[in-house]
């Protein structure tokens, strides 16, 4: 294993630090003073725009995408140094770069299951960062750490399919500009194999029976220039059987390939979040003086920076790896690797992160710094595409397995 960066990857690591260094950093306090003058929260500020035009510009576009046609042609191991810079401002850098979620994964889902016709029509607006999507998944009536337990109806009624059902915690539905949902449920609920019961649709958020009742907030925070997480009702919503992506039955294993690429860039991203939280607790520490000496001079403080340190470069070796890995024999060869970084990824920033907010003191829980909404952030890692325990859960019983 070499994880050297090669020359592609030097030159795009040295464009991106010097975007987040002359533009993404700056525009963090301008799109907040730009959000006070937006018809709703829901709109993004204009500098967002700026930043897309500029990322073009400087070719730093679509970098998540392996796919030559559509995006960077990056591999895992490639892309995992961009993501974890773009993980120092994760919803402003990655939004700038077209490389948030959710809509990194529902590109991947239309390039790999889509046919021509859904590519044309939802892909390329995707890709040149013209619209907005969301993947509707989640349900708040069930078990979603289950994929199975989902109980929202996808029924085949002559050349249309109807839709009931009631998802929430819908990353990015709140903004205006989100045109497309990815809508996951059952075709076949009665079906003898579990795993072939659902189906994924695609559709459009203006269809009759749409209803994007509210917002739902992360530990308070709206996560505006995400584009916020909605409460959605689908009553007796119908598209036309061509929305249906793949084929029927083949929901639960798109949502499998989708989720595989997800975690990663999660991680990534995390690791780029706690990069962010042990500089800011370093300036703090040689800024400020308690019990006459430096926080810098603290043992204690010391402690926590050196800890810090230690952690960083243990996840990003293993998240390079499971990169390498996943380039190398593909995602079913690194489903270990893929289950261990979401484990110990987001819980090990969390931990992190908590100690950069108590060297901070009230500003670290404030909103004069990024820290608590980074930790919200990392924190809801630890539930999303699979909570913990079901990574556990599963990696444990491949463990054992080869004892029995």
């Amino acid at each position: 294993m070499d994880f050297a960066f090669d020359a592609r990857t030097e030159e795009l690591r040295g464009k991106l630090l010097a975007f987040m260094d002359e533009h993404v950093y700056p525009a963090e306090r301008t799109a907040e003073e730009q959000r006070a003058e937006l018809p709703s929260p829901w709109h993004i500020p204009p500098v967002v725009e700026d930043l897309k035009a500029e990322a073009r510009r400087q070719g730093l576009w679509n970098l998540f995408l392996p796919d030559e046609r559509y995006g960077a042609g990056l591999t895992n191991l490639q892309y995992a140094p961009l993501a974890e810079i773009t993980g120092r401002s994760p919803h402003l850098a990655s939004t700038a770069l077209n490389c948030a979620a959710p809509d990194t994964g529902n590109m991947e889902v239309l390039t790999l299951f889509g046919d021509e016709a859904q590519r044309k029509e939802w892909l390329e607006p995707l890709l040149a960062g013209e619209i907005r999507s969301a993947f509707a998944m989640t349900e708040p009536a069930v078990a979603s750490s289950d994929a199975t337990n989902i109980e929202t109806r996808i029924e085949r009624d002559g050349d249309e399919y109807v839709i009931t059902g009631r998802k929430w915690y819908i990353s990015g539905a709140m903004n205006p500009n989100c045109k497309i949902f990815i809508v996951m449920g059952k075709t076949d609920p009665d079906g003898a194999d579990i795993r072939r019961q659902q189906s994924m649709v695609l559709v459009p958020r203006d269809t009759p029976g749409v209803e994007v009742r509210r917002a739902m907030t992360v530990y308070g925070y709206g996560d505006e220039l995400h584009g916020g997480h909605a409460e959605i009702v689908f009553d007796r919503v119908r598209v036309p059987v061509t929305n249906l992506i793949g084929e029927e039955g083949g929901g639960f294993a798109i949502a499998q390939a989708r989720l595989g690429p997800g975690r990663i860039h999660h991680c990534m991203r995390l690791i780029g979040m706690a990069e962010r939280g042990i500089e800011l607790m370093c300036r703090r520490a040689v800024s400020r003086t308690a019990f006459g000496k430096p926080l810098a001079e603290q043992g204690v403080v010391q402690g926590w920076i050196a800890d810090a340190r230690v952690a960083v470069e243990q996840l990003r070796l293993l998240v390079l790896k499971t990169a390498w890995l996943m380039d190398t024999v593909g995602n079913k060869g690194a489903h270990t690797e893929i289950q261990a970084i979401k484990i110990a990824t987001p819980r090990t920033v969390v931990a992190l992160l908590d100690r950069a907010v108590q060297l901070h003191g009230a500003a670290g829980v404030s909103q004069d710094t990024p820290l608590a909404e980074l930790w919200a952030a990392a924190r809801t890692i630890q539930l999303a595409d699979g909570p913990d325990e079901v990574h556990q859960r599963s990696l444990a019983r491949r463990e054992i397995k080869q004892y029995r």
